[in-house]
């Protein structure tokens, strides 16, 4: 895996003002990291999984931000999803909530060590998922902050012979990139730095999709630009802003487009490992005369889309910020 490359706009302005959820400081130290696969490997899964619950209640505690977060977009699913309910959401829900978080870092880091076999995926949609294994194109591939996006890097990477290249936000995830980097050196995985796209960054992402690799993106995130760089969409019934990055990309890529997500619950009945691809688009253009609201329209789709996932898994949404907000941003 190479190492991260850093993608930027060349007018970019320093004092721009970062969105709510860049402001915040990774959680966790690469040692903390470090310190949980050393658990896994001496111990195994279960002894770290019991081992993950003070930790969970120190963040719980001392995040207040995120907790307020987690418990807003809780309520709100269950505001748009009364079925999925049969209480009002409370503390343990939020304990829950932040357990599952921290049990996905714990498969973000087994995802690039061990090996997850296709036959422990259920997939929502196998036809779609197996036009996807046979595509020979290169793909703009467009996932979320919902479940685990390392799962869909995996099922790939572990059943198909495609160069992947994840577009992430290194410096806020920097202490999870650079032990990545360390668990799968010889990986055919190249990490980008995003801040913004640049002509320079968009004609080095054609050429890779020209050969025939794939690009993953998330596309539920405002971007560090803030809200300039957003189009405002439904989302769980309230209004949202959701970045265009992703369909300007896909206009500049002229490839297809897929939706993928990924989860599995930690907790309750249903533990199964979940699979999905929704076959978005064959090529993204974007008219000047109503490139606006092309734009919504895609976006506003892809809510959609991240609203099924959302339904059926609302404790695997690690989106710990003010999700919904005005367009000046205050939450």
């Amino acid at each position: 895996m190479t190492a991260p490359a850093r993608i930027r706009t060349a007018d970019q302005n320093s004092d721009q003002q970062d969105s709510e959820w860049y402001r915040r400081r990774e959680a966790g130290s690469l040692i903390g990291l470090k310190s949980l696969w050393l658990i896994y490997r001496l111990m195994g899964r279960r002894t770290l999984s019991f081992a993950l619950y003070p930790i969970v209640a120190y963040f719980y505690l001392v995040r207040g931000d995120a907790r307020r977060a987690s418990y807003e977009f809780l309520c709100q699913h269950r505001v748009y999803f009364k079925d999925e309910w049969d209480h009002e959401p409370g503390w343990r829900d939020g304990l829950r909530h932040f357990y599952e978080f921290s049990e996905s870092v714990v498969d973000k880091l087994l995802a690039w060590r061990e090996a997850v076999l296709a036959e422990d995926f259920t997939l929502l949609d196998a036809a779609a998922v197996r036009r996807t294994e046979q595509e020979t194109r290169g793909l703009l591939i467009i996932g979320s902050h919902h479940g685990n996006i390392e799962y869909c890097r995996e099922f790939l990477q572990g059943n198909l012979s495609h160069v992947v290249n994840l577009l992430v936000y290194d410096r806020h995830a920097g202490n999870f990139v650079r032990l990545m980097r360390e668990f799968s050196d010889d990986s055919r995985i190249n990490v980008y730095q995003v801040d913004e796209f640049s002509v320079a960054s968009m004609l080095l992402l054609r050429e890779k999709i020209q050969r025939g690799e794939w690009v993953f993106v998330a596309g539920d995130r405002i971007p560090l630009s803030g809200a300039e760089r957003t189009v405002e969409v439904s989302f769980l019934g309230r209004a949202a802003r959701f970045p265009i990055g992703p369909y300007l990309l896909a206009r500049a890529l002229q490839c297809p487009v897929r939706l993928m997500f990924s989860w599995r619950n930690h907790i309750g009945n249903d533990q199964r490992l979940y699979f999905n691809v929704v076959e978005f688009a064959e090529q993204v253009t974007l008219p000047p005369r109503i490139r606006d609201e092309k734009i919504r329209q895609l976006a506003q789709s892809y809510a959609c889309e991240l609203e099924k996932a959302v339904r059926v898994a609302p404790y695997q949404w690690f989106n710990f910020y003010p999700y919904w907000r005005d367009f000046d941003g205050r939450a």
